[in-house]
Parts: structure tokens; sequence; C-alpha cells
């Protein structure tokens, strides 16, 4: 049997959820009001696909383990797909002006563009376009 999820839901824990909305907000992302409140809000990646913003202290209680702090260590990299290599450059400059910082630098494999940064908290977002293989003949 292959089993595959109808969505997905990424938990990541934040220190200033306000902070967070607003730095996500001004890359172009949208929440889902439905699941904000004090502690938590739903950034809506795709009609499938959404990051669970937690606070710290709310993320803590789903869990007995130690947190990691985002801007020492790394347990994730989220990576987003862009229309472009243009998109790739704009959404990760976007993320620096809104304040976040530079993480890699750019990465140009031919087929595949990326670039990378960290929010507001730490967390490791890779931005890239996938451009179509060509094959041999």
């Amino acid at each position: 049997m292959v089993r595959t999820a109808k969505q997905v839901f990424v938990n990541l824990p934040v220190k200033d959820l306000e902070r967070s909305i607003t730095f996500f907000k001004e890359l172009g992302f949208e929440f889902n009001p439905q699941f904000t409140d004090k502690n938590a809000t739903c950034m809506i990646l795709n009609e499938n696909t959404f990051v669970m913003l937690l606070v710290e202290e709310f993320f803590q209680t789903f869990t007995d383990k130690e947190l990691v702090n985002a801007n020492s260590s790394t347990e994730v990299i989220m990576a987003l797909s862009a229309e472009s290599r243009e998109e790739v450059d704009e959404i990760v400059r976007q993320a620096i002006i809104a304040g976040g910082k530079p993480a890699n630098d750019v990465m140009d494999h031919g087929f595949m563009y990326s670039w990378s940064f960290q929010d507001v908290d730490g967390h490791l977002w890779e931005v890239m376009h996938m451009g179509e293989l060509k094959e041999d003949k």
C-alpha cells in the first residue's frame, strides 16, 4: 500500500508571533484566521501545505524534547519552489529587507538555482527554481 497525505502541516516554534506574521506577510504569504490566536497561526503555502507558527511555550506542549535554538542549530530546512531565478532572488531579497538574514550564497547548478535565508527566528528557508532537464540524444 502506498500512503499519501492529503495535506501537510509543518510546525515551527517562534519567539514573537506578531513579528513572524509581519515578516512572512512581507514575503507575500497569507494566513488562515480560523487557525490564528495568541499562540499560533496557520501560514498558507498552497492549498495543501501549511506552516503552523507556534509560540515557543505553546509548541513545547506538544513534545517533551528540548527545543533547539534555530540561530545556532538546524533541525530542518524548509524548501520552497519558485517560478524563475528572478523570483528566487526577489523572495530572498525581500526576506532580508523584512528582517531575515542571508543563509547560503546563491547556488547555480545549471538545472537548479537556489538561494536561502533565515527567518526572524533563525529557521532556514531554501528558495529554488528547477529548470527543465535536457535529454541527451
